[in-house]
């Protein structure tokens, strides 16, 4: 009896070992590749994908003609941006470059690949413009296909506040919805996850769209189960600030059938780390530190 007792448990752990290796480690890039190129520009996504990254993350913000933009912040951050003269914006008057308040065409005019980044000084440098979802779409989709790629996961967020409502943004239905109608016109719903720190996005997008993944951004350290408890839901994924991940976290996520990936992961010694933790894939600015790993 205790031979057939460890013949099972033996044949057990062979088969989780098989199943671990076989769950692929997702490894997302951060506004494409923000510590290599341009952030949210066609030309860091097209440079992840070269990178190997399965999941490009992007932001989203929404024009005044109601056109979905890549963009981290729903105004023209002055870290990144000049304006269509070329001149500098100050971060005072950064928040009045509202992109809310612009059609779409203004919004093109200013360039957002040109100016040296503080944070990412190896960051390369050209003219670029904040690129409509539905054309960055296209653009990988076109890229994939020519170079012979795996398609990715697009992981959007939505770039959404309580009090941003119809000042930076329209309220969370509504941003969904335009969200979702790039998404279902490209026929791409199965590869896609909506991240937010907002859940009244989530919320919606649940109740709405129930097939479509959703991530829960989290950088605040407060119980798992109470942020859980306030969703209404599990979602996809769990995705905290990674100094709030230790392996308890990551076994309590995986206990109630949840992914977690933390952001924002940026040299090879904290993947590692993460890695060993268990967790089910990293968002990073430097998508290349994988391919580091010895």
């Amino acid at each position: 009896m205790n031979k057939k007792l460890l013949l099972l448990s033996t044949l057990l752990l062979l088969f989780l070992n098989v199943s671990a290796q076989k769950r692929k480690f997702d490894l997302q890039g951060k506004a494409g590749a923000r510590g290599i190129m341009p952030e949210n520009t066609i030309e860091g996504m097209l440079k992840a994908l070269d990178l190997g990254v399965n999941t490009l993350e992007m932001d989203a913000v929404i024009s005044k003609d109601k056109q979905v933009v890549l963009s981290q912040e729903p105004y023209f951050n002055n870290e990144i941006s000049l304006q269509p003269n070329g001149k500098a914006i100050s971060l005072k008057d950064q928040k009045k470059y509202n992109i809310y308040k612009m059609d779409y065409e203004e919004v093109k005019k200013f360039d957002v690949g040109s100016k040296v980044h503080s944070r990412f000084p190896g960051q390369m440098k050209f003219k670029a413009y904040k690129p409509l979802l539905s054309e960055t779409i296209d653009a990988v989709e076109d890229y994939v296909k020519a170079h012979k790629l795996a398609k990715p996961v697009y992981s959007i967020e939505t770039k959404t506040i309580k009090n941003g409502d119809n000042e930076f943004h329209p309220e969370p239905a509504e941003f969904v919805e335009l969200i979702m109608g790039v998404i279902n016109e490209k026929k791409i719903a199965k590869r896609v996850i909506i991240e937010s720190f907002d859940m009244r996005t989530l919320q919606y997008l649940h109740e709405k769209y129930p097939k479509i993944q959703t991530s829960l951004l989290i950088d605040e350290k407060e119980p798992f189960e109470d942020y859980i408890e306030k969703l209404g839901f599990k979602p996809t994924i769990y995705s905290p600030y990674s100094v709030l991940v230790g392996k308890g976290l990551v076994d309590r996520c995986h206990d109630m059938g949840i992914k977690i990936i933390p952001w924002t992961v940026n040299t090879v010694k904290e993947l590692k780390y993460f890695m060993d933790l268990g967790v089910d894939g990293v968002i990073t600015d430097f998508p290349n530190i994988k391919g580091q790993i010895k």
